[in-house]
């Protein structure tokens, strides 16, 4: 059974991939496993009470299972209980890549468009410097997820947001034609390119020592610093000053990460659309979770809110 299709209090049976796996302790000193289990539907949560040692060596991170177990909700949270795991027999279910979360769109059609847009820029500066970034790290950008946990965290996602955030550039541009569409474009572009270096990849994925130590801000700005030398362009001058600008303040505030706070039009309207689509993204994600009339699990990058699935015609 697909984890979408799960309802509450229901048993079920299936192959899921184990996305993480963590050995924890009760308070009485005993150790379990939390699991996180995909397919490519959903997520949901469980644990294994009493795990022995040979269970934290055959269930880890990136391995097919076959599970048993029943769907209950705590606070308001979907989790399996009364489970029951396996390792797949010969000729059972086991490549990873068929429970993936798939992208909703092809990765071909979002490196078509965003090569597309990047003739849009018409500041010839801001596109030689997204040229030779993208040309840098093509292959990594297209098939990185946009985050370890939060939004967008799939294979391609990355991409996806970033695609997603120029098709609403260019819609707010044209609502708004004083913004600079060149310039948002440019820096929706590079914003978040980074993440290639502060993650480990699709697959298991983790903060790398640099993503944690230095961060994807930090270190895009580093890397549009070593493009501008590479291609003799002066620091100096203010179209190289401004796009730094926007990328450098698109988280907005400085607790959240920026060394600055927007100070132009284009900078403030990019950490809005950053915003819109990463909440956009996580609402969805957590309702696709439950029933109508039920509540979300709180989402932590959200204030720690829940949301209720409206139970409408």
């Amino acid at each position: 059974m697909k984890i979408s299709q799960m309802k509450k209090d229901e048993l079920f049976e299936g192959f899921y991939l184990i996305k993480s796996a963590e050995v924890r302790q009760t308070r009485a000193g005993k150790d379990y496993i939390a699991f996180t289990f995909q397919d490519d539907t959903g997520e949901i949560e469980g644990k294994l009470w009493d795990a022995q040692p040979h269970n934290v060596t055959e269930f880890t991170a990136g391995k097919v299972v076959h599970m048993q177990g029943r769907r209950e909700v705590y606070n308001n949270t979907p989790q399996v209980n009364q489970l029951v795991l396996r390792l797949p027999k010969a000729g059972e279910p086991n490549d990873p890549a068929n429970f993936k979360e798939k992208p909703p769109v092809d990765p071909k059609e979002l490196r078509d468009y965003l090569a597309q847009m990047i003739f849009k820029i018409e500041n010839p500066v801001w596109q030689r410097v997204v040229r030779a970034l993208y040309s840098k790290y093509d292959k990594e950008f297209y098939s990185y997820p946009a985050a370890k946990t939060n939004h967008h965290a799939f294979e391609s996602g990355l991409a996806f947001h970033t695609a997603t955030m120029v098709r609403l550039a260019d819609a707010i541009g044209d609502i708004y034609p004083q913004l600079n569409k060149s310039l948002l474009f440019a820096g929706i572009m590079l914003h978040d390119l980074a993440k290639v270096i502060e993650l480990s990849g699709p697959d298991d994925t983790e903060y790398t020592v640099r993503g944690n130590l230095i961060g994807h801000i930090a270190l895009i700005d580093e890397e549009i610093t070593k493009i501008l030398l590479e291609l003799k362009i002066d620091d100096n001058k203010e179209d190289v000053v401004v796009l730094r600008h926007v990328i450098l303040s698109h988280h907005g505030l400085l607790e959240y990460g920026s060394p600055v706070r927007p100070r132009i039009m284009e900078a403030e309207i990019l950490h809005i659309i950053d915003n819109l689509d990463a909440e956009m993204m996580m609402m969805t994600a957590a309702l696709a979770k439950v029933g109508a009339g039920e509540m979300t699990s709180r989402i932590f990058a959200m204030d720690n809110r829940s949301f209720y699935q409206p139970d409408l015609d």
